[in-house]
């Protein structure tokens, strides 16, 4: 019923408004239409200021429309956890969920640790406490496991949802996700790929050594990156790729991530996103072009060298040749297409590149930051494998507290996202006392949780030793109870957790016993942070380093 009143309404509205604009056309013109014929088939040119019209006309209308349908609904029907007025929602239009953050504090303050705002057409829900979180993610956990409708532009990078992150609560997520685990993120499976790794390392140390010998400072997040991307890049195909090709594919997986907020403005009202960005779409078209002319060549390489590899003792199982193997039985048994894979690589690459590369820097920061630390670690690190070893390798990891409370705290005090992707429920439900749509996007604020001094003590000081024994017991899981969750939490947490923690303990390690840390003559480590894909440092980490003495 209300969708029925909301959608006459709509129509209403925007006839009346299409009449009056025409109207005002024909009256300036001051030429009464006598041929309707001649008048269908001319093609008048339109201006910016009558599209600025259309656009203000229709959300008008849309804003009318909605009221109308807010005022009308029962209360006993929309005990949403509470929000700002409906009116003032429409300021969100002009914002991207990166703009939002510093306002969601000042909502938290003013309505509780869940509350409610509207964006667009859809219902967005915030909850920023960790034991209301622990009770929707772990003991609701299959209520709260889906994801809210994609918008076009991202149904156009995600294949229409056929990749883990977007895909709903069902057979084909379970399947992709199941894959994904079972075939790359066993840990049987993750150490074939630790010649990836010390690759990766060695290319990483001697591109710093350059700069430690030169004796000038160093930018070092460009250098994180690169490094991290080759690396996802070695576990989706099963090959280390060229400098060339390895820069191309970067550059147009950065282009995604860079151009995203920027396609927001196709996801409220999508066919009048269309129409009035389309240069947005244009570019949103030929970038997925791109991508796909450089990532094809090599999925379709790899299906050819798949038809030989039980004779072939060089071949590396990677991701891609899980996905070429995949069959899916929900919709007949059929493969993967092309366009799937293409959208699962892209998924694999950015999941596992920026996070790891972004809290890697961070870690770094506060290390240079505070020598004390950087000085426990390397005793920690030379206790355990010697100063004369070439590298920590992954076995010595476990050896190593102090170097996981670093790890922690690092996440704890920087997650690589404030934000973890959008939830929503398969079904209504009520959760403490509310009602929680089926068509409603719900947020968790992770960086509120582990900033919380109710739960932290100094809860914005960076304090390793927290996580030692004797200090905070920590499940990262969430499982029992939530603390932080960088990761997310429940079902839908991240697949690549616990790959992601061993980079970062490989990495970190490694670069302390190599190189000796300092901050750069004059400067100190600015820990500002800036929205991009991820929550990065505004002003990049800029280190003196110099190559330690064995």
């Amino acid at each position: 019923m209300l969708r029925n009143s909301l959608r006459h309404r709509l129509i209403h509205c925007t006839t009346k408004a299409t009449i009056k604009f025409n109207t005002s056309k024909a009256h300036q013109s001051n030429k009464p239409n006598l041929n309707t014929k001649q008048t269908q088939n001319t093609q008048l040119p339109i201006s910016m200021d009558s599209l600025s019209i259309i656009f203000i006309s229709l959300s008008l209308c849309v804003g009318a429309a909605l009221v109308a349908t807010f005022f009308t609904t029962p209360n006993k029907k929309r005990k949403l956890p509470p929000g700002p007025p409906l009116l003032s929602n429409f300021q969100w239009l002009t914002k991207s969920i990166f703009d939002l953050e510093p306002i969601l504090r000042q909502l938290r303050s003013k309505y509780g640790p869940i509350f409610t705002i509207r964006r667009g057409p859809r219902t967005h829900i915030y909850i920023s406490d960790h034991s209301l979180a622990h009770k929707a993610l772990v003991e609701k956990g299959s209520a709260f496991s889906d994801r809210p409708p994609v918008p076009e532009a991202s149904r156009i990078l995600t294949s229409n949802q056929h990749n883990i992150n977007t895909a709903g609560y069902g057979p084909l997520w379970r399947l992709l996700r199941r894959n994904l685990m079972s075939e790359i993120l066993h840990p049987s499976k993750v150490k074939t790929f630790s010649q990836g790794r010390e690759w990766v390392l060695k290319m990483l140390i001697e591109d710093l050594r350059r700069h430690a010998d030169s004796g000038e400072p160093v930018f070092v997040a460009k250098s994180f990156q690169y490094a991290m991307f080759c690396l996802l890049l070695f576990m989706c195909f099963g090959q280390k790729l060229d400098e060339s090709t390895v820069k191309k594919i970067k550059d147009i997986q950065r282009q995604l991530l860079a151009r995203s907020p920027i396609f927001d403005a196709l996801h409220f009202f999508p066919k009048i996103g269309k129409i009035l960005f389309r240069g947005r779409w244009n570019a949103l078209m030929e970038i997925r072009r791109e991508q796909e002319e450089l990532l094809l060549p090599l999925i379709r390489a790899r299906k050819v060298r798949n038809q030989d590899r039980q004779d072939d003792n060089t071949f590396l199982f990677s991701y891609v040749d899980s996905l070429l193997d995949l069959e899916l039985q929900e919709e007949g048994g059929r493969k993967l297409t092309e366009g799937e894979i293409v959208s699962l690589c892209s998924e694999f690459l950015n999941a596992g590149t920026d996070t790891t590369s972004t809290s890697l820097q961070w870690i770094m920061a506060n290390l240079v930051k505070d020598p004390e630390i950087q000085q426990k670690l390397l005793y920690e690190i030379e206790r355990v494998v010697g100063k004369e070893a070439e590298i920590v390798r992954e076995e010595d990891l476990n050896a190593m507290p102090y170097l996981k409370a670093v790890i922690m705290e690092g996440l704890r005090r920087h997650p690589p996202g404030h934000f973890v992707l959008p939830h929503a429920v398969s079904e209504e439900v009520t959760f403490e006392g509310y009602v929680i749509p089926k068509d409603a996007t719900i947020n968790f604020l992770v960086a509120e949780m582990g900033w919380d001094e109710k739960v932290w003590k100094e809860a914005m000081a960076f304090k390793p030793e927290r996580f030692l024994d004797g200090g905070e017991k920590v499940d990262i899981t969430g499982s029992r109870e939530i603390k932080m969750m960088p990761f997310g939490v429940g079902r839908r947490i991240c697949p690549g957790l616990n790959l992601a923690m061993l980079h970062l303990e490989f990495f970190v390690a490694n670069l302390v016993k190599e190189f000796e840390w300092k901050t750069v003559e004059g400067e100190e480590v600015d820990l500002t942070e800036k929205q991009e894909f991820t929550i990065v440092m505004k002003k990049p980490l800029k280190a003196k380093i110099t190559a330690r003495t064995m």
